[in-house]
């Protein structure tokens, strides 16, 4: 059966956006076509060779259509994220273009979009960023594995990952030499 992993930038204190909603915590390289031995790039990308579906809420749709469609300088990185079947979750989009690659389907249930995907055959499924949309599929059970790329700052305001109590269960932590850590956990249900 396919998961639905979340992919999440957070600081060291678990803050994913700024009190002014910005991310400028986030940190990491562009990708390019070079063979690279970057432990970090090769674990992004052996990540996203693992999925096959993206899910993103409105607002973060809206942030990803004007930057990743147009974003060259992320070489395979971003073909491969322009190749993902995508589905944004949205009460008042009609459409959901995605520049010159194939558009995104708008749901208007994204738990119920979520529960048949993970019935079909294919890659895991992905949501980046989107915490309301995040929050309701751990509310309702669907999410199995939470990725929070750690960056080396803290931030001491903003908006937190999880916004009520959750146990986890840890499943891997990696450090990378450009201050990121890698941590993955299993949402206990």
């Amino acid at each position: 059966m396919r998961k639905l992993i979340v992919q999440q930038w957070v600081t060291v204190d678990n803050i994913v956006a700024e009190e002014d909603g910005g991310l400028s915590f986030v940190s990491g390289e562009p990708f390019d076509d070079e063979v690279t031995d970057n432990p970090f790039q090769n674990e992004m990308m052996a990540f996203i060779g693992s999925v096959d579906t993206v899910i993103l809420g409105a607002n973060t749709y809206g942030q990803f259509k004007g930057y990743w469609p147009y974003a060259e300088e992320q070489g395979e990185y971003g073909r491969k994220v322009n190749g993902l079947t995508k589905f944004v979750a949205s009460s008042t989009l009609d459409d959901a273009p995605w520049g010159d690659f194939p558009a995104a389907t708008v749901t208007r249930d994204p738990a119920a979009t979520i529960r048949e995907l993970k019935g079909q055959s294919g890659g895991d499924i992905v949501l980046w960023g989107s915490l309301t949309l995040m929050r309701s599929l751990v509310e309702a059970g669907l999410v199995d594995e939470v990725r929070m790329l750690v960056c080396p700052a803290s931030r001491g305001e903003g908006t937190h990952l999880f916004s009520d109590r959750r146990d986890l269960k840890l499943v891997e932590a990696t450090g990378f030499e450009n201050g990121l850590a890698l941590v993955r956990y299993e949402i206990e249900k």
